[in-house]
């Protein structure tokens, strides 16, 4: 009875932690167990007492509130204040942006897997669809990408269309004459032009994510609105905003671009104004922009504003031809079309009716900049890096089908498969995190660590995608020219790395970093609370911290040892997903354990651990991913077609969230931790998950060479050109001719095998001679020649690459341009 009793108290302890019981029951509980083992092991009942009076003793002073603060919780809040770091305005304002969104749930360790499901799934009005149907489609259509790289920028009259149809002022309400769209609208129309070109997506993109029509929108005084927005509305204003400095890249909070108030003359009239030197580069629009927003410090050194010296980062906004403004050259950004390019000015004097909200938003440009990031980081490279594999995944699919190499179509090699494989189920999966994002924007959350999250992966996925693409299609993507339909998605990929918070930065500082203390429930409260003094309030966010974590520990040891068999799920999920809720269920419990545990034993000393930081920030990431696809999979009807597609994509994830974990573990600097965290909480029973297998994955690659449902659905949002002699066009027309002369081809093998037909030597080097032999020796019909003789004309225009003269006509053009011509202006 004894043993028995000594064996029954972790299994207590366990289940009184994992339904978090309130201290009472722990009591209760406590001194049940400690009567029962007094009478089992034959103890005096005078220590029997004893034992059980100091726990009470001890679990009275944590249940009495007074003494728990008095005795317990105002000498950790001491040690705490001296052990919180300082933290800047700029670094708070950065914390405390945005909103805290699904990420939240997954960081708490019991995700709400009904409130994943009520969440709706975005949809176009009749007006956003038409608009992607129509107007969209008709640039796309106007739009020559090899023609644009050749000018270097987009003809006049796409600029025109773009301007008179709306495109910059989509994120604009209708009172000031924009469309009002949606953050999906917004994100469907960036995805779909960039399945045609940059330049055109781009151009949009930038003024309608972070530029001055979000932040007059949001911060912007009644006449900045009406003086501004209609003119940027109907295109008759182009926008750019100005942030990044040579000297302060990724870390814009350090910008030195400064300005101080003082007086000046504007309009013939001495005002209180402000005098700004600024050195900005890599602005898009810069160029062609007529209205700049302007990033800077701002001083008050006389203060005239009657606040403090250093009123922190502000926000103005510039007209372009204003007196002291340098626009500048332009950037050649990976051969990109779109305009980029700095813009400088030394001393120029502004009024303060220029700052954006006007004097009163003095010193608030960084928390407005960080909440309208989170929305336009969350739509425009998701989408623009979604568009490209969308592209790859309808294109190279089939290419992968038309090309032969050792009489067989290439996507039907296993080496092959699995680039394939990757493309499909990465496009799926980033396409389900892009709308799913998208959809939250609209419902009003501003997700700081969610639009990092997307940034991120998406973008990384993206370049994997691309990379994939050009390596099955091989040299035909090595050869740039209007025949190469990937090539240009290829050169321009590591923009969409760079750009927004580069990547490095943005896995090892941020998703983690910035997700532990935003996502966290109980972090942030403890650090305000510490930073007032504020016992109450530090007491209260403590002692839930400590709750918080024993009952995550015991949540997933428990799951981890039972396989999470017996963790609910709503009943309504698909059954062919139910063991991922399960299973994401665990990892949520044991990320949020072990993330206490690396905040508790490092401290501040966890950032300057940036990769361990990173490891954490790609769980986070990844349950993030995971969920997003199975929230697509159930919106979408659980096409049992694209099933591959989605399985594919969560054992990827899954298996990556296990490495993730056991990089942490493996690199934890408290070996003990270490052991107890791998053996014990998180893999009591190995790895559930391992790589995606192979017949998953050419179940997923299968999709891609073949016209379907699943394929169109995949890549919903592909321009697809019907003139054969577009590279895409050619390309969807050969896999029809191609599907549509295999059964010929079959034949004609088979009659060969069978020594039926030889086709004698051949030494013309005519690939296709033998189908006209066949034809002439009546083995195959004259109609099943017309389907092979379509099918060699396409697939020659799909395999052929570009070839120009030798000195790509610069001499021709060089001879034929007059002697007084100006020489070309170079940006230094």
């Amino acid at each position: 009875m004894t043993w028995l009793l000594l064996l029954s108290l972790p299994p207590l302890a366990g289940a009184l932690a994992y339904g978090r019981a309130p201290l009472f029951a722990w009591l209760w509980a406590g001194l049940a167990w400690l009567a029962a083992m007094g009478w089992a092991a034959g103890w005096a009942v005078g220590w029997t007492l004893l034992a059980m009076a100091v726990l009470a003793a001890v679990l009275g002073v944590f249940m009495h509130d007074g003494l728990r603060r008095q005795r317990v919780t105002a000498p950790i809040l001491k040690a705490f204040r001296g052990a919180l770091p300082a933290m800047s305005q700029t670094e708070r304002d950065a914390l405390e942006a945005g909103t805290v969104w699904w990420e939240g749930e997954l960081f708490a360790g019991r995700p709400d897997w009904n409130k994943l499901g009520a969440y709706p799934w975005p949809k176009l009005s009749a007006e956003e669809q038409a608009f992607l149907d129509n107007e969209t489609e008709a640039l796309c259509r106007l739009t020559n990408d090899w023609a644009c790289t050749q000018q270097q920028d987009m003809p006049a009259e796409v600029w025109q269309y773009i301007k008179d149809k709306g495109f910059l002022g989509m994120i604009i309400p209708r009172e000031y004459g924009g469309k009002g769209f949606s953050a999906y609208a917004h994100s469907q129309v960036i995805t779909k032009l960039s399945t045609r070109s940059s330049a055109p997506a781009v151009t949009v993109m930038v003024p309608n994510s972070l530029g001055p029509a979000e932040l007059l929108l949001h911060y912007g005084t009644p006449e900045q609105k009406q003086h501004y927005l209609p003119g940027l509305a109907r295109g008759r204003e182009i926008p750019a905003f100005a942030l990044t400095s040579p000297w302060a890249g990724s870390d814009a909070a350090s910008i030195p671009d400064a300005g101080v108030v003082c007086k000046g003359e504007w309009n013939g009239e001495e005002v209180l104004g402000m005098r700004v030197s600024f050195d900005k580069r890599y602005i898009t629009l810069a160029p062609v922009c007529t209205v700049f927003g302007l990033a800077f410090r701002l001083y008050d050194p006389e203060r005239l504003l009657g606040g403090d010296e250093d009123l922190g980062i502000t926000c103005a906004l510039v007209p372009h031809d204003h007196p002291g403004v340098d626009i500048g050259n332009r950037h050649f950004p990976l051969n990109a079309v779109w305009m980029n390019g700095p813009v400088r000015g030394k001393d120029v004097f502004m009024p303060l009716d220029f700052i954006i909200g006007g004097p009163r938003m003095a010193g608030q440009g960084w928390r407005m900049l960080m909440e309208c990031l989170a929305a336009g980081r969350s739509i425009s490279l998701p989408g623009s890096n979604t568009g490209m594999q969308k592209l790859t995944a309808r294109a190279v699919g089939a290419y992968a089908r038309v090309r032969y190499q050792f009489k067989t179509a290439i996507g039907r090699f296993e080496g092959v498969e699995e680039a394939l494989t990757r493309i499909g189920a990465n496009t799926y999966l980033c396409d389900a995190a892009r709308v799913m994002t998208a959809g939250a924007i609209d419902l009003g959350e501003k997700p700081s660590v969610v639009s990092a999250i997307v940034k991120y992966h998406v973008t990384e996925r993206a370049r994997q995608v691309v990379n994939d693409g050009m390596d099955v299609i091989g040299g035909k993507g090595i050869c740039l020219g209007p025949q190469n339909f990937l090539g240009r998605a290829y050169q321009q990929i590591p923009v969409g790395i760079t750009v927004e918070g580069a990547n490095i930065l943005t896995r090892s500082l941020i998703l983690f970093g910035q997700g532990a203390i935003r996502c966290h429930p109980y972090v942030l409260d403890e650090m305000h609370s510490a930073q007032k003094n504020d016992l109450e309030a530090f007491d209260k966010a403590l002692w839930g911290h400590v709750g918080f974590t024993v009952s995550n520990a015991a949540r997933a040891v428990a799951m981890g040892l039972t396989g999470s068999h017996f963790v609910k799920v709503p009943a309504d999920v698909a059954p062919e997903t139910r063991r991922y809720y399960q299973q994401l269920t665990r990892f949520s419990a044991a990320f949020a354990f072990i993330s206490d545990i690396s905040m508790g034993t490092l401290g501040g000393a966890l950032k300057r651990k940036e990769k361990l930081s990173a490891r954490l920030g790609d769980i986070l990431s990844l349950m993030y991913l995971a969920t997003a696809t199975l929230k697509r999979y159930e919106a979408e009807g659980r096409q049992a077609a694209d099933a591959p597609l989605m399985h594919w994509a969560i054992w990827d994830c899954m298996f990556r969230i296990q490495l993730a974990f056991e990089g942490v573990i493996a690199n934890f600097p408290n070996k003990l931790f270490a052991f107890l965290l791998r053996r014990l909480v998180v893999f009591p029973l190995g790895r559930p998950y391992v790589v995606p297998s192979d017949k998953l994955g050419h179940q997923v690659a299968a999709l891609l060479i073949e016209p379907s449902a699943t394929r169109d659905r995949l890549t919903a949002d592909v321009y697809l050109p019907e003139d054969i002699e577009e590279p895409v066009g050619a390309l969807e027309a050969a896999l029809a001719a191609t599907i549509a002369a295999e059964p010929v081809e079959a034949k004609l093998r088979q009659l060969q095998r069978d020594g039926r037909f030889a086709p004698g030597l051949m030494t013309g080097g005519d690939v296709d001679e033998v189908w006209r032999r066949a034809r002439e020796a009546g083995v195959i019909s004259d109609e099943e020649f017309r389907l092979v003789e379509r099918r060699n004309m396409l697939r020659n225009k799909v395999i052929r690459v570009d070839d120009f003269p030798y000195d790509f006509g610069l001499r021709a053009a060089l001879e034929e341009a007059p002697r007084s011509a100006p020489a070309l202006k170079v940006a230094a």
